[in-house]
């Protein structure tokens, strides 16, 4: 036993959970972490005690933290060692706020299935396009001789080759996909047919006929696809994005679908969302073109995934705990942006 877990569990910690949990969420943090930490919830205490629930706490596990904390919150984690995060992204996290003492970490890997079997959906819909075929039956129209793409042995372009990209590459298995990847090592000791970073993009973009992001959003992918970067690529491609939308210029990719009907995308991440904003909105009329398909950022959405999430976060937080390697650790220089 490490010294630094020798002194957590004499010490016992205090673990402060900030976003509504069910009685079903409560069942697992408490069956995984109560031989850990002590575990308080925020909506079960005052507002008149927020400032002595923040100070004695040691641990934050935090779903969407810039909701769930006032401003004034931050000031009273003298004694935080630690933030980990339920959801897989870290964008949304005021690092301004958060002392550079307190180690952040976001849950990767835990919705990559779900997300995968989405991204594969929309491929699969934008591919046959069949909401088009679906619309012009409504009207009466029975098209059987509009043709439909074969995706068997395409060039498939994943950005983010993490838990989501290697979860999307077993799915093209069958479809005999050359899967070309990048990651931020530009390697892999998953089968790939290439492997690059960030610098390869161009030449990735020229290759593939599906383009999938997976990538995080922070200073390096911020506007990453914008009208130069799509020039590169093939007229009759697609395009999936399940990761932010601003890793896209939304009306780059406006103005590209519209000048080029033969390209298709698909977008379950948009700029304007109610986690971040409060409300949905697009600044442009993307539903009225044929050649896109959109879905309300619920790629990870299937039954118990919520409950799967956070069993996997109680096992990062008791890694840290344990002074055993925690994932998902936030580089917060790369949010500065």
């Amino acid at each position: 036993m490490s010294k630094k877990f020798k002194y957590f569990i004499l010490n016992f910690m205090n673990l402060l959970v900030t976003f509504k949990a069910k009685e079903s969420y409560k069942h697992i943090i408490e069956n995984r972490l109560n031989n850990y930490v002590n575990i308080q919830y925020l909506d079960e205490e005052t507002f008149e005690n927020r400032k002595s629930t923040f100070s004695k706490s040691h641990i934050i596990f935090a779903w969407n933290i810039s909701k769930e904390l006032i401003e004034t919150d931050y000031i009273y984690l003298k004694n935080c060692k630690f933030i980990q995060l339920l959801s897989a992204g870290a964008n949304h996290v005021p690092f301004k706020f958060i002392s550079d003492n307190i180690t952040i970490a976001s849950n990767v890997g835990a919705y990559a299935k779900p997300m995968a079997e989405h991204a594969l959906g929309l491929i699969l819909s934008l591919s046959k396009s069949l909401l088009p075929r679906h619309k012009e039956l409504k009207k009466g129209i029975f098209n059987q001789s509009a043709q439909n793409k074969l995706v068997e042995n395409l060039n498939c372009g994943i950005l983010g080759f993490g838990g989501i990209g290697k979860a999307l590459a077993a799915l093209f298995q069958p479809f005999n996909m050359k899967i070309f990847a990048i990651n931020t090592s530009g390697s892999t000791d998953y089968f790939v047919n290439y492997i690059g970073t960030l610098k390869d993009l161009d030449y990735l973009l020229q290759q593939v006929d599906i383009l999938i992001i997976t990538l995080p959003l922070n200073k390096y992918t911020h506007n990453l696809i914008n009208k130069d970067k799509l020039n590169l690529m093939k007229k009759d491609a697609i395009l999936i994005n399940i990761a932010r939308g601003d890793i896209i210029v939304e009306e780059d990719l406006f103005v590209f679908l519209q000048q080029n009907p033969d390209f298709k995308a698909g977008l379950d991440a948009w700029w304007i969302e109610p986690f971040s904003h409060g409300f949905f909105k697009t600044n442009f009329p993307f539903f009225d073109l044929p050649n896109f398909l959109g879905s309300p950022h619920n790629s990870a959405i299937v039954p118990g995934i919520i409950e799967e999430a956070i069993n996997s976060a109680c096992s990062n937080i008791i890694s840290f705990l344990s002074d055993k390697k925690v994932k998902g650790i936030v580089n917060r220089n790369d949010y500065n942006f």
